[in-house]
């Protein structure tokens, strides 16, 4: 009988407890480099700008008009700016918060929510929210690409036999189909650039043809509810379209994640560069198509703004383009984090296999699930207030605020403190009511809406 020496046998289990941690990590690192966030690392910072500008500058610009009809010239030009204030300021917060733990970035904004809140606390907070903030935009830009179609088929086609919103939303979600299959952020930026040029493209188209087109016909700024019930709703679902217009946060440290970063230089600087630039971009998109918009056409202004302009037929049917161009860049890029979420759970938590087949299949039904709600419920209007309010105030104008307050604790009373609770004070009340104005237009629209139009 062979008796073993103790110190061999010590070194035999350290060294498979070893090998077998180093295979975790390998396999780790491998499923790392297949999901979407994660796998490419080399991004630039104008990458960060234009994929900010598209995640921004959606196609809730056109509804910034009729948001100031019923929010009135004083109150809607507080919104907007302080709004702007806000959003910019939470956004820096969490380009900081990327990598405020040294070694470890936070590439998810669940995982900051983890890291602020706990575990399974922060997962219960962030992703509910998050989830219906990107689901929720997918299914609107659904219905906007289609309506967008539809329109520019009308306008060149005045003699055509009318076609239903229905096939247009599915002329474009074939188009989706085929880009959903591209793997990762960076192999989405020239969509992302191409939709960044289109939304400053027919942001200009907007105001400039409102311009043109003058100041109407007996204009009128006043309130367009006959009732003060009708008024209060309108100004909370109008505060809620405005919340809709800043929805980038949902994905800006998943787009922080594909910047590469060393100590010497964190990816905190070319991201905050891209940001400036985007909020730049978003500004000259805003301010002048709500201001305009609502100056020429006062409060007969329509829930898009190209739908109020008819002439020149030939640019508004070109704007109308643009929109579609820019919504399938925007689609692809709340899609991301979702696809990324839905691949992780897949893989590391059911353990399928990561391959190209499991993608193909998981990214084909979410389009076709976000298609095919969109067919049911294209009430554009309601839908933007009340999921603008109902996740996007949450997740853009003060969760970033708690975390900074949970995590890096500034003195009471001091302005860091002050300056979070007022965001944190001013998002909830918005979080309260503008799902309330939004839920009201979605009933008033329904009593004449038909299913599968």
């Amino acid at each position: 009988m062979r008796i073993q020496d103790p110190a061999t046998h010590n070194n035999n289990n350290d060294s498979s407890k070893n090998s077998s941690i180093d295979e975790k990590l390998a396999r780790q690192k491998a499923i790392d480099d297949w999901l979407p966030i994660t796998s490419s690392r080399n991004a630039k910072w104008w990458y960060s700008a234009f994929h900010n500008v598209t995640a921004m500058v959606g196609a809730g610009v056109l509804g910034l008009p009729f948001a100031m009809s019923e929010l009135g010239w004083g109150p809607g030009v507080v919104v907007l700016i302080l709004s702007w204030i806000i959003t910019l300021y939470t956004l820096w917060q969490m380009v900081e918060m990327h990598e405020m733990v040294p070694g470890r970035r936070f590439d998810r904004y669940h995982e900051l929510g983890q890291y602020a809140f706990g575990e399974k606390l922060g997962l219960y907070i962030v992703v509910p929210q998050q989830l219906v903030v990107e689901i929720g935009v997918c299914i609107v830009y659904m219905v906007t690409g289609g309506k967008s179609l539809k329109k520019f088929h009308d306008l060149v086609c005045p003699d055509c036999k009318k076609i239903k919103l229905t096939f247009f939303i599915m002329i474009f979600a074939s188009v989706h189909f085929v880009l959903s299959h591209l793997p990762n952020f960076n192999s989405i930026s020239g969509v992302s650039l191409a939709a960044a040029v289109m939304s400053l493209s027919y942001s200009t188209i907007a105001w400039a043809a409102s311009t043109a087109k003058g100041v109407q016909e007996n204009v009128e700024y006043g309130y367009r509810a006959t009732t003060p019930a009708g008024t209060v709703f309108n100004f909370f679902s109008a505060l809620g379209d405005v919340a809709f217009a800043y929805a980038g946060h949902n994905v800006v440290l998943e787009i922080q994640a594909t910047i590469p970063s060393t100590p010497e230089k964190p990816s905190k600087g070319p991201m905050w560069r891209g940001v400036v630039v985007a909020y730049i971009v978003v500004a000259l998109c805003y301010f002048p198509v709500a201001l305009v918009g609502y100056w020429m056409f006062g409060n007969s202004v329509s829930d898009n703004i190209l739908i109020s302009l008819e002439k020149p037929v030939w640019l508004i049917a070109l704007a109308n383009m643009f929109v579609v161009v820019h919504v399938i860049g925007s689609y692809q890029i709340y899609a991301m984090p979702v696809f990324d979420m839905m691949e992780t759970l897949l893989v590391k938590k059911l353990h399928f296999r990561p391959t190209r087949l499991l993608r193909f299949i998981v990214r084909n039904i979410y389009v076709a699930f976000t298609m095919f709600v969109g067919i049911i419920f294209p009430f554009f209007g309601g839908l933007l207030a009340f999921f603008g309010g109902f996740a996007f105030a949450p997740t853009t104008y003060f969760l970033p605020c708690i975390m900074w307050l949970a995590i890096y604790k500034p003195r009471r009373y001091s302005l860091s403190w002050w300056t979070n609770w007022i965001c944190i004070v001013l998002g909830f009340a918005l979080m309260i009511v503008s799902p309330i104005g939004g839920l009201r237009t979605i009933i008033l629209q329904a009593r004449h809406y038909e299913f599968f139009s």
